[in-house]
């Protein structure tokens, strides 16, 4: 296969499935330079692998699995840094629910308390918000079904727990 057509199919996955990488970036990264830069370093490791990639697999299977190991990595780094600086406080972030849409409110909210969620933890629930199977979240993170299962239902009732601990 050319570069060239090595070019066209990489860009043409990346186009049909660019959701992926915004959504990953979006749950590691609060700021939104760092979410920029987190994308681009998601796109070059996807264009580096991109020749190792194995057809038996589903391509988002693959785009996950690459997007979340450099999230977590790229998140690690982050923290070093916010350990040196004194970032703003998260909630000078958010505009009020009375100022933002309700329901744009509520899925910030959401993600907010995504991002406070250990990584593995932060992981398994973006694969399953964006209405991954278990078995296929398993398989992403290489974990077992039972294992997901379990995670799934434990950080469900600590999102509920968030969210009823909001004031009206």
């Amino acid at each position: 296969m050319s570069l060239q057509r090595n070019t066209e199919t990489f860009l043409a996955v990346i186009e049909a499935n660019k959701g992926i990488i915004y959504k990953v970036a979006n749950s590691y990264c609060s700021h939104a330079d760092n979410k920029k830069d987190l994308i681009q370093e998601i796109m070059i490791q996807l264009w580096l692998s991109f020749h190792k990639y194995n057809e038996q697999y589903s391509i988002t299977t693959w785009m996950y699995r690459i997007a979340l190991n450099v999230s977590i990595s790229f998140y690690r780094k982050e923290n070093r840094r916010d350990a040196i600086n004194h970032p703003l406080p998260e909630e000078m972030l958010y505009l009020p629910e009375d100022e933002a849409g309700g329901t744009e409110a509520a899925i910030s909210q959401l993600y907010k308390f995504i991002r406070e969620l250990k990584e593995m933890d932060r992981a398994i629930m973006l694969l399953y918000l964006e209405g991954s199977s278990q078995q296929e979240i398993a398989d992403i993170l290489g974990l077992s079904l039972t294992n997901v299962s379990t995670k799934v239902s434990r950080i469900k009732q600590q999102l509920k727990k968030e969210f009823s601990n909001i004031p009206n």
